[in-house]
């Protein structure tokens, strides 16, 4: 059974940083692109980063200069960190591959 599980999530205030992990089991993930969305209260979910199986990155422009994805394909685990928070990054966020989804894990970010 293919598993996406979030952690890290949290409060934090405006400016802070926060990192997210993503552990995946199941299957071997390292042949596959993984990333995270988010998704806000009464918006639709939106992309956030992404990284290839052979590390090209990818970031939405609200996260360029500010995020950073990373994975470790030894571990099965992919990784968002996120600095300088804004409140508009409030959202759950999601891990992601393929067809397969996490549960989400929530980013709260205080003004």
């Amino acid at each position: 059974q293919v598993q996406l599980v979030e952690s890290g999530g949290g409060l934090v205030q405006a400016g802070g940083s926060l990192r997210l992990s993503c552990a995946a089991s199941g299957r071997t993930f390292s042949y596959y692109a993984m990333a995270w969305f988010r998704q806000a209260p009464g918006k639709e979910r939106e992309f956030v980063a992404s990284i290839s199986w052979s590390g090209t990155t990818y970031y939405a422009d609200s996260a360029k200069g500010r995020f950073a994805i990373s994975r470790d394909n030894a571990k099965n685990t992919v990784s968002l960190q996120m600095n300088n928070l804004k409140p508009e990054d409030t959202a759950v966020y999601y891990c992601k591959s393929n067809a397969y989804w996490g549960q989400g894990t929530q980013v709260t970010v205080s003004s």
